[in-house]
């Protein structure tokens, strides 16, 4: 039974505040793209069943989090609702990016031939909205985000938003790897897949205690541990930046450049070059968390 505050029953702040507008803007942009697409524009393929679900996905927790905030139901969910939200905004952002740029990659041309020229338009309009989701998701993690000195949920913070980002690359990471990258040829390269996916869990693991609000029944100091976690990751994702190009471009491993009779799409040189790039981005990202941190920890106990 939900309790009365004596205050209104219901929230409009929630629709009338600039993270409001922005999240009604989501729902407008969300769902035209996908009706866009399924009513003319058209999607197949792994690539547009990706960008298909994205749009609906995002649509529907943007919808939930509305309803919840604008009626106050969110007060009766067991969860951290701050960082559930900004936690979101996050990935969403990332999610719309992928699909507003996949989309117009795979399914738009400027010529009518041979998907006729109502289809091709129909197509860039998704497109265009698309891209709208994307900025409008951006905006609501501007406006969300901890500012120096605030006193704020974990998620919101830059580190707790970075780790919704290293949990994105290390997907990016592991789609690549199972896309006949080859990596369990070598010890080595099988160390670096236990980096990535070490990494990950405790990434997620450390997302979902400050999501569901049970930070504060650990036996440990949650802050510290992320802190020593974050130094630890750093170390890993070295050893994995130096190990994984030394056996997978090395003459003596493996090939330095491209090979000519490799197929498109399915070329194994491919996916260890993507790999080996979003090793560096991932590696950045921990490093720029670490940093971060140790702001944080200063910033809550002023």
């Amino acid at each position: 039974m939900m309790e009365n505050t004596g205050g209104p029953y219901l929230n409009t702040a929630a629709v009338t505040s600039p993270v409001g507008i922005a999240r009604l803007l989501q729902i407008m942009f969300g769902c035209t793209t996908f009706s866009l697409v399924a009513h003319q524009g058209g999607f197949s393929a792994a690539y547009g069943t990706f960008c298909m679900f994205v749009w609906t996905f995002c649509f529907a927790v943007t919808v939930f989090i509305i309803t919840c905030e604008f009626t106050h139901l969110h007060s009766c969910l067991s969860i951290s609702w701050g960082n559930f939200t900004a936690a979101f905004a996050m990935l969403a952002t990332l999610m719309s990016v992928t699909a507003a740029v996949i989309y117009p990659l795979y399914f738009v041309q400027l010529g009518c031939y041979p998907i006729g020229c109502e289809v091709r338009d129909f197509r860039i309009a998704a497109s265009v909205f698309a891209g709208l989701v994307f900025i409008v998701y951006a905006v609501e993690v501007f406006l969300t985000r901890a500012k120096p000195g605030q006193v704020t949920s974990y998620m919101a913070t830059v580190s707790g938003l970075l780790k919704i980002v290293q949990a994105f690359v290390a997907c990016i990471i592991f789609g690549a790897l199972v896309n006949d990258s080859q990596y369990s040829k070598y010890v080595a390269t099988q160390w670096c897949v236990a980096v990535y996916s070490f990494c990950f869990v405790v990434t997620v693991v450390v997302v979902a205690f400050s999501v569901t609000g049970r930070t504060a029944l650990l036996w440990f100091p949650f802050e510290r541990s992320v802190v020593v976690y974050t130094f630890g990751a750093v170390l890993l994702y070295v050893s994995a930046a130096v190990i994984w190009p030394v056996f997978c471009f090395d003459s003596k491993y493996g090939s330095p450049q491209r090979p000519g009779l490799c197929a498109r799409g399915r070329c194994p040189w491919d996916s260890q070059l993507v790999i080996a790039i979003f090793t560096y981005v991932n590696l950045l990202l921990y490093v720029v968390d670490l940093a971060y941190s140790q702001r944080i920890r200063f910033v809550s106990h002023l």
